[in-house]
């Protein structure tokens, strides 16, 4: 048998192919949207992608379900738990439908169907077998967003992110049932887990790859409880606020989206820039001189997770970046489903357009007479509760372009995250709004404390 995982960082995810040696044959699972991993791997080992199947509707990244079936002529096979509200659409004729107890045979290898709601409620497990081995026993478990390395998958996310009224309480108590599944299986068993450190579909996620279910019997916080209520407490409390883009990604992946085709892209610098702006530059050259209304992201390894709280799925985009990035800037968004990259400005060219700017503040100067000032904390909401300035008010920074704001247009402001990063991007977001007196608190929370002890 053979067995890769991929690991997206950008958005800490996780998708594998598991192949028969044999017949040559080969499943991925849980595949993300830009498919070339996979084929390069099936090539360089002689593979036949012939089945493609994920363990459930996703919601913080743009499934490649459909493209993998159509580009490799692969069989999809999809849950058809969870009721009628959670049925994949516009599916393949072919597409087979899984329910718990099923059977997906890749050649020689064996996959077992579990249904794991919680994450949500179509929720599936596959428990693979290497019978070409000639084992009976089971190898491990792709586990999707059911169990992670340290966590399980948080059941609020169809609430928070989809406004799905009280579906938090019951993914929580069908979590708690689908936990008592996995003491039936034997330790040794390996989890393959669909997320790693890094996404918002848990609260402590580990940053290892992989582990095993014995393990995760000693060592996960999951399994130390026994009554459900106050397991549904514990992994209701303390999580991250998830993306705004979660709530596009659960309609698309249920709905299915074009077939994503890397494109030219416009590159020039017109008088009117089409639809929403996003400044990619460092924030050190974004806050010099700057397009007011853009948004600045720089573009690295973070780039989605935060460009994701404002992408408007209803606009055409103009990025202000670097030309050469255009085909890996076209996979990063179609990987959260965005397709209408618009226009391209050269960094170089920036300052054509710069109406604007912002300064910063050193410690030394703000906390001299902070206690006077109005402060804006943009950090998550679990930092904030660890501790905060008596006289801040809090607003994660991926709100600000959408939440009331306890400020008049033309207050100063003084804006700050953890170490300096969300704070800039905080700042380019109250522009945008016409806060126009916003001045960013160098160095963030951890240089305050410091200065203040």
């Amino acid at each position: 048998m053979f067995f890769k995982q991929f690991f997206d960082k950008k958005l800490a995810q996780n998708s594998y192919m598991a192949a028969c040696q044999k017949t040559k044959e080969a499943i991925i699972i849980d595949p993300k949207r830009v498919l070339e991993e996979y084929a390069e791997t099936a090539e360089a080992e002689g593979f036949n992608i012939t089945h493609v199947t994920e363990t459930h509707i996703h919601a913080d990244f743009a499934s490649g379900l459909r493209d993998a079936a159509k580009r490799f002529g692969a069989t999809a096979y999809v849950s058809s738990e969870g009721g009628d509200d959670w049925q994949y659409e516009n599916m393949p004729e072919d597409t087979v439908h899984l329910e718990d107890g099923d059977i997906i045979n890749v050649g020689n290898v064996e996959l077992k169907v579990i249904h794991t709601p919680g994450h949500t409620p179509e929720s599936i497990s596959f428990m693979l077998t290497d019978r070409g081995a000639g084992s009976d026993e089971p190898m491990g478990i792709f586990t999707g967003d059911f169990l992670f390395v340290g966590d399980i998958g948080r059941p609020d996310l169809l609430e928070e992110a989809a406004k799905m009224e009280g579906t938090t309480e019951e993914g929580a108590e069908a979590m708690f049932e689908s936990l008592k599944k996995m003491k039936d299986h034997p330790e040794f068993l390996q989890v393959w887990p669909g997320h790693g450190a890094g996404s918002a579909c848990g609260k402590s996620l580990g940053a290892v790859p992989l582990s095993t279910l014995g393990y995760e019997f000693r060592n996960n916080w999951v399994f130390e409880y026994e009554d459900k209520d106050a397991f549904s407490r514990e992994l209701t409390s303390d999580q991250p606020e998830p993306p705004s883009y979660f709530a596009q990604m659960k309609k698309v992946n249920k709905e299915g989206l074009p077939e994503f085709k890397v494109k030219e892209v416009e590159v020039g610098t017109p008088d009117e820039l089409p639809g929403q702006v996003f400044d990619l530059r460092s924030k050190e050259a974004f806050k010099k001189g700057f397009k007011k209304g853009a948004i600045n992201i720089p573009y690295n390894d973070k780039f989605l997770q935060f460009a994701g709280w404002y992408v408007d799925y209803d606009q055409p985009m103009t990025v202000i970046a670097n030309p050469e990035d255009s085909g890996r800037l076209q996979k990063d968004l179609a990987s959260i489903g965005f397709d209408n990259l618009k226009l391209i400005v050269p960094e170089e060219e920036a300052d054509r357009y710069s109406d604007d700017s912002y300064e910063n503040v050193s410690i030394e100067d703000f906390v001299q007479d902070y206690e006077d000032r109005k402060v804006l904390d943009v950090r998550a909401r679990s930092e904030y509760e660890a501790g905060n300035l008596d006289n801040a008010h809090h607003i994660h920074f991926g709100h600000l372009d959408e939440k009331e704001l306890p400020f008049e247009k033309d207050d100063t402001i003084h804006v700050h995250c953890q170490s300096g990063v969300r704070s800039a991007i905080a700042m380019s977001a109250l522009k945008a709004r016409g806060y126009d007196n916003v001045v960013n608190i160098d160095k963030g929370y951890a240089g305050i404390k410091k200065a203040m002890n």
